[in-house]
């Protein structure tokens, strides 16, 4: 229900600079709040609860942890029960390989579960770091157990597809039944690769020699939109086409295409059409957001997508900095694909514009051929663009002081009016939850929720649109958290004055409801 016609039925007034300040809470809950409900789920023995997959029905949850994978019931809000538990470690050969190279016994020699992807309706697909030798294999759902490679060998190798170290950052999706990656492919971690595998086309990745990523490279997201031929991705890096600067980190969206299948004298096995470009997030006379903490995207009803990517930057020290928010169009990202390309000039050892001619097809579209010869060739050395993408307005849609957001989610509903929001979920790196609505003149943050105790960051966040929970996860445990809690609210005004779009006045029952129950009013 829109703020106004709320305030005309509560004869309510909000204060124009109530919205356009810094975004405060307008409720906090400290933790074990009785008025803020969250569901705890854990299991003896079980850490690093870090990977979420929700079935399509949202009946059930699988978590990847360290060592094991659980499939937990969650049809029921305000419930988690364990439905299925696998054991899935190294193997005690594995297990001294990793000691013996001087890795931890204690946190580090384990297999953290990386990725868990939805196959098919019968299979999972999983990888973990197996004690830094990353392996994969599937899982059969119908009796929840780990099946073997077939090919006389218990589990896939993972390399390319699973980082080896638990601390590095990765992304995967799995698409059409291929699996796009974003890891290291190296033990020692500076050998960074996007690949595709699994399918039956040939696998495909990034050229390390031709230095494509920077030894760096942290990836943070991926998504692709459906019905289109392009994976994105998202990560931070070193930039190299920047000499003043010792080491200045730049937030990057990378695109292939999925009709890519590598060319045939040149890049065989390589991406033919690998781009990348540098993401903007700055505020007039500041330092500018670069470092890039986790993306979202938000697919269009009719195509296209807004990502929501949270930043904070790299010249401040802990909570003395500032986090934002910046939403990059779709249709932004494809503009600066279309554009001009960078290239290294080797005399010099800069990089500086492309000047020379137009090639068609053009190097780095999903129509080119892998026949080209002299587009692939091309596309060795003019893999960066020269346009920047920049967020909608030109500006962060939201920047909070004194807090490092570690994850976003982002959920449209309808008011009661039928006006669409926006919500933000935004966990922070001390273990907050803040939700956030898109309102005319900007943000506001409806609460701020303490999810812990003791402060830790939070590993994950996953949205079930259908029941209306976002599922969080951390170190010891999952959280179960719905995504509305009206009845806090005990008076017209209240409701009113918290803007949440999940709730609205019930005038004849006298309550603060969730909008669905007070539809009907």
């Amino acid at each position: 229900m829109p703020a106004a016609a709320l305030c005309l039925l509560c004869g309510v007034v909000i204060p124009a600079a109530v919205l356009c300040a810094e975004p405060l809470p307008r409720v906090a809950f400290p933790s074990g709040d009785p008025r803020r409900t969250l569901t705890h789920f854990s299991q003896a023995n079980v850490s690093h609860y870090d990977i979420f997959l929700l079935h399509e029905s949202e009946e059930e949850l699988y978590v990847g942890a360290r060592d094991r994978v659980l499939a937990l019931t969650v049809g029921t809000p305000g419930s988690i029960r364990a439905k299925a538990s696998i054991t899935w470690g190294p193997t005690a050969e594995k297990t001294f390989e990793c000691a013996f190279k001087k890795k931890s016994q204690e946190t580090e020699c384990f297999n953290f579960i990386r990725v868990l992807a939805a196959l098919n309706k019968t299979h999972l697909y999983v990888c973990g770091t197996y004690a830094f030798s990353p392996a994969c294999t599937y899982i059969h759902l119908e009796n929840f157990t780990l099946m073997s490679s077939g090919r006389g060998q218990p589990f896939l190798d993972g390399k390319g597809q699973c980082p080896f170290d638990p601390q590095h950052t990765y992304t995967a999706l799995l698409v059409d039944g291929e699996l796009y990656a974003g890891t290291m492919n190296n033990f020692q971690g500076n050998e960074p690769i996007i690949s595709r595998s699994l399918g039956s086309r040939t696998l495909l990745k990034t050229d390390t020699f031709l230095r494509w990523l920077s030894a760096d490279t942290a990836f943070v997201a991926s998504f692709s939109v459906p019905e289109d031929d392009k994976v994105y991705f998202f990560f931070e890096e070193t930039a190299d086409e920047f000499d003043f600067f010792e080491r200045l980190l730049v937030p990057r969206v990378a695109r292939v295409c999925k009709s890519d299948v590598g060319g045939d004298k040149v890049l065989q096995k390589k991406w033919t059409t690998f781009l990348k470009a540098q993401l903007v997030c700055s505020q007039p006379g500041q330092f500018p957001f670069n470092v890039i903490h986790h993306a979202f995207a938000l697919p269009h009803r009719d195509r296209g997508a807004d990502i929501y990517a949270v930043f904070t930057s790299q010249w401040q020290a802990g909570r003395t900095g500032s986090a934002a928010v910046c939403v990059y169009r779709l249709e932004a990202l494809e503009e600066v694909f279309k554009g001009k390309y960078k290239e290294l000039n080797k005399e010099s050892s800069r990089w500086t514009v492309y000047g020379g001619p137009d090639m068609n097809p053009r190097p780095g579209s999903c129509y080119m051929g892998p026949s080209s010869d002299k587009a692939l060739t091309f596309m060795k050395d003019h893999f960066l663009m020269d346009g920047k993408v920049s967020p909608t307005q030109g500006r962060p849609l939201l920047v909070k002081t004194n807090v490092t957001y570690t994850r976003i989610a982002v959920h449209e509903t309808r008011g009661v009016s039928g006006t669409t929001y926006r919500v933000m979920f935004l966990a922070t790196a001390e273990g907050f939850l803040h939700k956030a609505v898109e309102l005319p003149r900007g943000p506001h943050i409806v609460e701020s929720v303490q999810l812990f105790s003791t402060p830790e960051p939070v590993k994950n966040l996953l949205l079930s649109r259908g029941k209306g929970i976002l599922y969080v996860g951390y170190s010891s445990g999952i959280l179960q958290v719905p995504v509305a809690n009206c009845s806090v609210h005990r008076s017209c005004a209240e409701c009113v004055l918290a803007r949440d779009p999940y709730c609205a006045w019930h005038s004849l029952e006298g309550s603060c409801q969730h909008v669905h129950a007070a539809a009907d009013m």
